[in-house]
């Protein structure tokens, strides 16, 4: 066989020919392919760390730039709400500023029928209202009318007012038109409830609609306390009673149980002839008992008892 044919000289020419190729890469470059290898690992793994340093260096911008953001929305909302605080603040003060410029009239007396809307329609022709209170007239003090009254005045009865505040927007202005109308006739309509009753309206001076609102608030207070007073006395006057209730059915319970038993009784004593059955008899056991001897007495005889005797001899038993 030649060298062609066979299989080892084939491998031995093989090997010729990579080390002349290796031979000339080496001379020109200078490296083996084993060097290559490293450096081209060497280049991936320079690469994939410049990437991650990319990477990282992009992601602690994006948080330098959301804390940045987020820095100035809290500038921006202490921002705001030190606005919206010194806007309160100063509308505060103009609230304050417009009270001290208002009066307030006090209306003794309100004429039936009358009510806030008819108020404010009468004494809006003199001057800007602000507010109006009328305090409710109490039920238990409210006096009844007589019936020529009530075909008067339609057949029913309205909510009824004791008392009035009327707040204007000038103390000029509230002065004014206490001193103008107080006495004067109501007027308006002839066909109206209350056109021949007279105003009883005087200007309340350093008077303020807070303290009218603190005072109907300490009412308010001391009316509830009262109620839950009376509420509380109430629910331990309910509990008392049906305590009583309670023990009074079971003495009537007892009672009726005791009638029973006397009923039952004589109705034994008064009918012996009654048969087993119905008649109800007490029964009463008794056990037979030695009697006890005592400790110094002497021994007796045997003697022989009187029934035995009697029955021997005949006599009477």
């Amino acid at each position: 066989m030649g060298e062609k044919g066979n299989p080892k000289s084939c491998e031995r020419s093989e090997r010729k020919q990579r080390k002349k190729k290796e031979n000339f890469f080496v001379k020109e470059t200078g490296k083996t392919d084993e060097e290559e290898e490293e450096a081209s690992r060497v280049e991936n793994n320079l690469k994939s760390n410049v990437e991650e340093i990319g990477e990282a260096d992009m992601i602690g911008k994006e948080k330098e730039v959301n804390l940045m953001e987020e820095g100035k929305q809290e500038e921006l909302n202490e921002k705001n709400s030190k606005h919206s605080k010194s806007k309160k603040k100063q509308r505060l003060l103009e609230e304050a500023a417009k009270a001290d410029q208002r009066g307030i009239c006090y209306l003794s007396r309100i004429p039936p029928h009358m009510d806030p809307v008819k108020l404010r329609q009468i004494l809006s022709q003199y001057g800007e209202i602000q507010r109006i209170y009328l305090a409710p007239e109490d039920p238990s003090t409210r006096v009844l009318r007589k019936r020529e009254n009530r075909k008067r005045d339609g057949g029913f009865q309205d909510q009824g007012f004791s008392e009035g505040w009327v707040e204007f927007t000038k103390k000029g202005v509230a002065k004014r038109v206490a001193n103008m109308l107080n006495g004067e006739q109501i007027g308006g309509k002839k066909r109206s409830s209350f056109y021949y009753d007279l105003w009883n309206i005087k200007y309340l001076s350093k008077f303020k609609w807070d303290d009218l609102t603190a005072e109907i608030a300490y009412k308010n207070a001391v009316r509830e306390q009262r109620l839950a007073l009376e509420i509380s006395a109430a629910k331990r006057e309910r509990d008392f009673y049906l305590s009583k209730v309670d023990k009074s059915r079971a003495l009537s319970s007892i009672e009726e149980r005791l009638k029973k038993k006397q009923k039952v009784q004589q109705e034994s004593q008064t009918h012996p002839e009654l048969p087993g059955s119905e008649q109800v008899t007490k029964v009463i056991r008794h056990f037979p008992q030695k009697k006890p001897v005592a400790e110094n007495a002497a021994p007796s005889k045997p003697r022989l008892s009187k029934d035995i005797l009697a029955g021997v001899f005949g006599g009477p038993q």
